[in-house]
């Protein structure tokens, strides 16, 4: 028997084309800052304020307004939930985080005391802040598809001699549903001299052009894992309390984890006895790991023009990455075959693709950050920032094979653009040792209205961010806790679908809760 001959050389096709996209790019590229519980409560609107380690990531300027010297180390909890609504059937799936989002070590050298230069002290300052949190859960589950993953395999097949197919879909291609050859996943009738394909998630055996009437169940679980943190390097000079300079170099760490499976299961929704009595059950599961390191470098100015008022710009490198991936595939079919006696014989089989290892790098966008901070008299302040940043620039570059990605950097430019976010805080100090702080966080939808010929449904999934906290210091302790909560809304394409076949989106809801903590220590 031939059963599942080639499944391990179609695992190992369907792997080469796994990773490196746009989605990939902009994963690494779309950063949200998690620094201290105070820069948290306050939107990380810090690019004009400083005197916050989480400073050395947006404006290193900021580190120049530190009088003192200072030791900090941030803890999270947090829980992130997903919502789906696919085919009309809600599902839900979440994921506790605990985690230390930032470290950081900043010292201080003040000026001779009979010095005449204008340089009043310099600070220095290491440690790290994490830029991005992966770890997620999502569960999506739909009634009633009729679409599936096999079709761009069958019309892809079309005409063909299953022994002629590539490797591809020869692991699914059999003369006939009743043919003991390949996995019996894709087929066409024996006799058809177009050699049209059919698949048993849709087609009627008793109507072969019936492909819309019948009705399966689908169900996609997805497992993220890991983090982008940023080890950062900073100096700052502090000019006459009235301008800062400062520069970071930074140094990122990636780790990113996802596994998947989707199935697709065989349901007799009309009572027809006879109805997709053959391919019963499919899993396909995909895993991918993402690994490597990037550098960039960022600086920045402070001015106050008045004692009240901090004016800040900051400009951010490109990332430069060397990424390596890691993936696999495996494939998990429950089949019945026509036997000789006219019955059915079921088959079980898991087969596993090769390991598979790619080498590349990738480059981010350049980013530009104006702020503005404004200290109400002794009790209070708000601070500002707007981010530019132009994802169409994002770049793949130098596959270790030699590929140049051109196709994927064509069609970044294509989906995605350039947008602004926004930072907002503020803060009231109710006595020398109590401060409420509140903040705000928007970040427009990085895709493009129309991309590829289409209305793209992510355009409008911006995320929004509020935040809240409090800090309490004595002498040269303090702590600080803040409260996140962010919101956004995206949809998602189970699997690639031929070119005509409309496939319905996901809508996935996410809702993101944190609990920050610092600890800190001045002296």
């Amino acid at each position: 028997m031939k059963k599942f001959l080639y499944t391990l050389m179609f695992l190992a096709a369907v792997s080469t084309a796994f990773a490196q996209n746009m989605v990939d790019a902009l994963r690494l590229s779309d950063v949200r800052i998690q620094g201290t519980a105070r820069s948290t409560a306050m939107g990380n609107a810090f690019g004009a304020l400083g005197g916050d380690f989480t400073s050395s990531s947006i404006n290193p300027a900021g580190m120049g307004l530190y009088r003192s010297s200072e030791f900090v180390l941030t803890t999270q909890i947090g829980k992130t939930a997903v919502d789906a609504n696919y085919l009309g059937t809600n599902s839900s799936d979440s994921k506790f985080n605990l985690s230390v989002p930032s470290i950081g070590y900043v010292v201080t050298f003040p000026s001779a005391p009979n010095s005449t230069s204008s340089l009043v002290s310099f600070s220095m300052g290491l440690g790290y802040n994490r830029m991005n949190n992966f770890n997620v859960k999502q569960l999506v589950v739909g009634r009633g598809a009729t679409s599936s993953m096999m079709d761009q395999f069958a019309v892809n097949s079309d005409g063909t001699d299953p022994w002629n197919l590539d490797p591809f879909y020869e692991a699914l291609a059999a003369y006939d549903p009743s043919d003991d050859y390949g996995a019996d996943v894709i087929y066409y009738y024996d006799g058809d001299p177009s050699k049209t394909y059919y698949h048993d998630m849709l087609v009627d055996h008793n109507d072969p052009g019936n492909l819309t009437n019948f009705p399966h169940d689908q169900r996609k679980s997805f497992s993220q894992k890991g983090s982008l943190d940023e080890y950062t390097i900073s100096f700052a000079a502090n000019f006459n309390h009235k301008v800062y300079l400062g520069a970071t170099i930074g140094i990122h760490d990636v780790y990113f984890k996802e596994t998947t499976t989707l199935t697709e299961y065989n349901i007799d929704y009309q009572g027809n006895n006879d109805f997709n009595r053959y391919l019963n059950e499919y899993d396909f599961n995909s895993y991918l790991r993402t690994t490597g390191s990037g550098f960039n470098f960022k600086f920045g100015a402070i001015f106050k023009p008045i004692d009240q008022l901090r004016l800040g710009v900051a400009f951010h490198t490109p990332t430069f990455y060397d990424l390596h991936d890691s993936y696999d595939n495996s494939m998990y079919s429950d089949v019945d075959y026509l036997n000789d006696q006219g019955g059915y014989n079921n088959y079980q089989t898991t087969s596993y693709s090769p390991y598979g290892d790619y080498d590349y790098k990738m480059e981010t966008p350049l980013k530009a950050v104006l702020s503005a901070a404004y200290v109400i008299g002794k009790s209070g302040l708000i601070s500002v920032d707007y981010e530019y940043v132009d994802y169409s620039t994002m770049k793949l570059r130098d596959g270790g094979d030699g590929y140049d990605f051109y196709d994927e950097n064509m069609d970044i430019k294509d989906a995605y653009k350039a947008v602004g976010n926004l930072r907002v805080g503020g803060e009231y100090r109710v006595n020398n040792l109590f401060s409420l702080r509140g903040g705000y966080e928007y970040f427009p939808s990085a895709y493009n209205t129309n991309a590829f010929g289409t209305t793209q449904m992510n355009a409008n999934s911006d995320t929004h961010t509020y935040s809240a906290g409090f800090g309490i210091k004595s002498g040269g302790f303090f702590f600080d806790a803040a409260y996140k909560h962010i919101d956004n809304t995206n949809y998602l394409e189970l699997y690639e679908v031929p070119s005509g076949v409309t496939s319905p989106m996901a809508k996935l809801d996410y809702k993101n809760n944190y609990v920050t903590f610092t600890l800190g220590f001045r002296f």
